[in-house]
């Protein structure tokens, strides 16, 4: 079992305030995200400047891209990101031609996928996807539980290197702990914390702890 990276997203309604954040812990994370709201407000442009600082840093882009995969892939590794996310519901086409024009695609499970989906994204040559808890059902109160669990330890035994996000925050991740997690990502439990810093800190020594 490998330690699972720790993955900030940012998802900030602006650039700068991105940017404020990045310059606070992109040194104590391994993979910074651009995320959704920030790249339909300012497209690739946060994807450009967080590559000028970050030169080495794995950078994705949270697209959720769901159409045009060869466009939109192309648009992100040109601007500088590493990896970028499709939605679960989006074709084998779309996946496809996307997964060809950057180095790694990640699928976002949400609503009502199945195992069945999985294998034929695995068959396709897809290796990551990201298991969520999405803000909206944490805010109808749902919370991570067993049901959870077992769909995370099915998709590694199928091969997947599977990250987990969805109101994180440092207490939680011991609920993970003897799953093969490749990655937890954090948002708001690190940029909205009263020291940004810190709560990725406080992230990266959980996951050595517990794994």
């Amino acid at each position: 079992m490998s330690k699972p990276k720790l993955q900030i997203a940012l998802d900030s309604q602006s650039l700068s305030k991105a940017l404020e954040t990045v310059r606070e812990v992109g040194d104590v994370v391994d993979i910074i995200e651009v995320g959704t709201v920030l790249c339909l407000q300012d497209g690739m442009e946060p994807v450009r400047a967080i590559r000028a600082l970050y030169p080495e840093k794995t950078i994705l882009a949270d697209t959720k891209c769901a159409d045009a995969g060869k466009t939109v892939a192309k648009n992100c590794k040109d601007a500088g990101a590493n990896w970028m996310t499709v939605i679960c519901c989006a074709t084998i086409p779309t996946m496809q031609a996307a997964n060809k024009e950057i180095d790694e695609l990640q699928v976002e499970l949400y609503g009502d996928w199945t195992f069945d989906q999985a294998k034929a994204w695995k068959e396709i040559g897809i290796n990551q996807v990201v298991y969520h808890q999405s803000r909206d059902a944490l805010l109808s109160g749902e919370t991570w539980g067993e049901k959870d669990l077992t769909k995370i330890n099915k998709l590694v035994d199928m091969g997947f290197e599977v990250s987990v996000t969805g109101g994180l925050n440092v207490d939680t991740l011991q609920l993970f702990k003897g799953i093969d997690v490749a990655c937890f990502i954090a948002g708001r439990g690190i940029a909205e914390a009263e020291n940004p810093k810190k709560a990725a800190e406080d992230f990266k020594n959980k996951i050595n702890e517990i794994f």
